[in-house]
This record gives structure tokens, C-alpha cells and sequence, in this order.
């Protein structure tokens, strides 16, 4: 890139300069009215979520690029909307930026945007932007789905498995590695790059969602309760079981973990990092104990069974070798904005 407009600054062009240079990544047949129209199929629900990342908070040039903050902020909303069964249709951007802010950089964190959700036939719809003292990015992404498909935290009932799509602590490991290169010493390469991986270019589960459907057939004959575990595996499945009024027992060792952990982290350091570091993004079911075990064969990268859903509202980690006293899970011991 031209060194001159690599240092051109956000003030320099204007926000319908920076307009005219963001539309590129948008379909020309749908942005340029004061909204965007976006058709979906009959018998289907329009699922809506918002997410809203600041510098400094959820991202930092010190651990991601643009293109990986752009990647981190598409998948964190296409996560949301496999957490409700949902295909994607599109997402709008709003952006809120300091004048001195590089063009170039914005580009680039549209670009890592247009990548990941390039990978599920989504498009950038539409947006704003603002000046602000702070870079602050809020996304909306709108997906269907049919009323039957409806993934709730509130249906889990007593008896249900817990399924996990996949390894957890993969993300919060990339993060540690990034903020302190002096860690993992024992790591080799292709472990260390694995884990950075996880947390730059994290991938929302949305191939599960066509594997659940066809092993319950349409319309689905039951109500399913899930989430994703954006904010840890722990939160997940506690938020599950507030939403359901229930409670659950989980196996700690049947837990997924990166298989670099095993000689880099102590037993419950890497228990921590799966249970409270978060950013994983895979997804959190409760289903039948049949359908469950049916749907962990058909998945990869660490789908587990990892216990079961419970009368009661006590969320309790176990050990059935007892070689760990039970544990209560609580919220408390995960990240929470505007925690004391």
C-alpha cells in the first residue's frame, strides 16, 4: 500500500469519504436507501442480536490486527445467532472513531469482517459511523429460523445431557500467549500458532446447527435449550440452568481440552482457562441422552458429553475418580463488566 494513503487519517477524508471507501464491502444492490431490505423465507422468524466491542476492552493492537478484530467481531454475532439456531442474513456495522484514526486500518478491519463472513454467504448491509473519543464497533446481525428450530437457554429439562461442540481454553490460552510471549515454553510451534489462532480467528459453530437438524428431522419433535460460550463454558451452562430452573452435574474430566495443555498448564490452570477464560464460541445443547450421544459422533474437534442436567438449581463440577472435591460453578468467578 502507498505509504502516503496508509497514513491517511479518518479527519483527512471525512465520513462520506470513509463512506465511499467502506460501501466496496457491502452488496451495491442493497445498501444506499435509509435501510436495508433484506427478504427471508416463508414460515421462518427473524432472529436479531447486537454486540458492541470498545478498544482497550475487547480488543487491542497489542494481541490483534484490524483484520482480526474485523474476523472476532463478525464471529462473535454469527456465534449469537447459531446459539438460537439461526442461519445469518447480514449485519450492519456501527462505528465510532477518533479523527485520527488511519483509513487504512478501518479498511482492514472491514476486510477481516468481510472474511469471516464470506465463509457463510453474509454480507455487510448497511451501518453508521460517528466520531467518538474511543473506537468503538457495534454490529447487528439479523438471521431466520424456523419456529420449530428455536434454540432458548429456558427448555432444558431434568435428565437432558450437556453437549459441547468442541475444546475450550483454546482462546484464553492464544490471548495469555500474545499479552506474554515468554509463556509456553514447552510449546512448539504449530501449538503456540494453534492456540494464537484460536483467539484472532475464532469460528462460529454454525456447521452444527444442519448435523442437529437432520439427526432430529424437521419439524423438530421437541424443544432444545442452548448458548454459545462467548463468555466461558461455566457461564454457559449456569445460564441455562437460571433460565430453565434447573440444575446440572458436570464431569470435570470429560471436559475437551487442547492437547497442547497437557504439558504446558497444571490440571487446574487448565480447568480455569476452560471453564471462566471464554471467547471460544462453541456451543452449549442440552438434549436427550440418544440425540446427544448421536450428534458427538458426527462432530469433531472435541465434542463431549460433559454431564447432565439435574433437579434442583446447584450447578456442580465432579470428579468421579475423587481425586477433586466437588466444586460449586458460580458467575461470580467469571468476567463480568463493570466487576468490582
Amino acid at each position: 500500500m502507498n505509504s502516503e494513503l496508509s497514513a491517511l487519517q479518518v479527519k483527512d477524508i471525512g465520513e462520506q469519504g470513509l463512506l465511499e471507501r467502506l460501501q466496496r464491502f457491502c452488496p451495491p444492490e442493497i445498501i444506499g436507501d435509509d435501510a436495508a431490505v433484506l427478504e427471508t423465507a416463508p414460515e421462518l422468524s427473524l432472529v436479531v442480536t447486537t454486540d458492541v466491542l470498545v478498544d482497550g476492552v475487547h480488543f487491542s493492537n497489542v494481541t490483534t490486527s484490524p483484520e482480526d478484530a474485523g474476523w472476532r467481531a463478525a464471529a462473535a454475532n454469527l456465534s449469537d445467532l447459531a446459539a438460537m439456531g439461526a442461519s445469518p442474513l447480514g449485519i450492519t456495522v456501527g462505528l465510532g472513531l477518533p479523527g485520527e484514526v488511519r483509513v487504512s486500518w478501518v479498511e482492514r478491519l472491514y476486510q477481516g469482517m468481510t472474511e469471516c463472513l464470506q465463509k457463510y454467504n453474509t454480507s455487510i448491509v448497511g451501518g453508521d459511523i460517528v466520531r467518538s473519543p474511543v473506537t468503538t464497533l457495534a454490529i447487528t446481525a439479523f438471521g431466520q429460523v424456523h419456529p420449530t428450530q428455536i434454540i432458548r437457554r429456558s427448555a432444558a429439562v431434568v435428565g437432558d445431557a450437556i453437549v459441547v461442540t468442541g475444546v475450550h481454553g483454546a482462546s484464553h490460552a492464544g490471548l495469555e500467549l500474545l499479552l506474554h510471549p515468554e509463556l509456553g515454553q514447552n510449546l512448539n510451534d504449530a501449538e503456540r500458532t494453534a492456540l494464537i489462532r484460536a483467539h484472532q480467528r475464532p469460528q462460529p459453530r454454525l456447521d452444527v446447527l444442519p448435523i442437529l437438524w437432520k439427526i432430529l428431522a424437521s419439524p423438530c419433535p421437541m424443544p432444545i435449550s442452548g448458548m454459545d460460550s462467548s463468555d466461558g463454558l461455566a457461564d454457559a451452562i449456569i445460564q441455562i440452568c437460571c433460565a430453565s430452573g434447573v440444575g446440572a452435574v458436570i464431569e470435570r474430566r470429560q471436559i475437551s481440552l487442547p492437547a497442547a495443555f497437557d504439558h504446558w498448564l497444571t490440571q487446574e490452570q487448565a480447568l480455569e482457562y476452560a471453564l471462566y477464560g471464554g471467547e471460544d464460541f462453541e456451543l452449549v445443547l442440552c438434549l436427550p441422552q440418544e440425540i446427544a450421544s448421536a450428534l458427538v459422533q458426527h462432530l469433531d474437534r472435541g465434542a463431549a458429553i460433559v454431564g447432565r442436567i439435574t433437579p434442583g438449581s446447584t450447578i456442580l463440577l465432579h470428579d468421579e475418580q475423587k481425586k477433586f472435591p466437588d466444586q460449586v460453578l458460580s458467575l461470580r468467578q467469571g468476567f463480568q463488566h463493570f466487576g468490582q
